[in-house]
């Protein structure tokens, strides 16, 4: 018996939880991630207190996090998921990437991070994070 390719894609297909307290970095965020054949965007919160309540509810593979947010900043929405759901990668996007912010994500829990002015290696980032490799990158 052989495997259709509507098989294949749905085993493959990963949900990704975009946050990020701006409405138009989540919608470019979106529309650049489910470029991706095998991802699906299931869903979006606008800080870290929203991103707990949704990753509950929806259960994604991954999720792509801003640092700096009202509320509760992208580390701290990090530390709390872990303890709730470990095994879900964070990779997370910020205005200014630094050394010490890098120590402290990884410190959190976070697989992956990046500046969001590289946003034309958050592909090749969030592909890495799936395959349980660590990408950081600073400007």
């Amino acid at each position: 018996m052989t495997e259709g390719p509507n098989f294949r894609e749905a085993n493959l297909d990963t949900r990704i939880l975009i946050v990020d307290d701006s409405p138009l970095v989540r919608l470019r965020l979106r529309d650049l991630l489910q470029k991706h054949v095998n991802w699906t965007v299931c869903g979006e919160a606008a800080n870290g207190l929203d991103a707990l309540k949704k990753v509950q509810e929806l259960h994604p593979d991954l999720i792509v996090m801003d640092f700096l947010m009202p509320g509760m900043n992208g580390v701290q929405a990090a530390k709390e998921i872990a303890k709730l759901l470990p095994d879900i990668p964070i990779f997370m996007l910020t205005m200014h990437m630094s050394r010490q912010l890098e120590e402290e994500a990884r410190r959190a829990g976070i697989q992956g991070a990046l500046a969001k002015t590289q946003v034309n290696r958050v592909v090749e980032g969030l592909e890495a994070v799936l395959r349980h490799e660590p990408y950081f990158g600073r400007d």
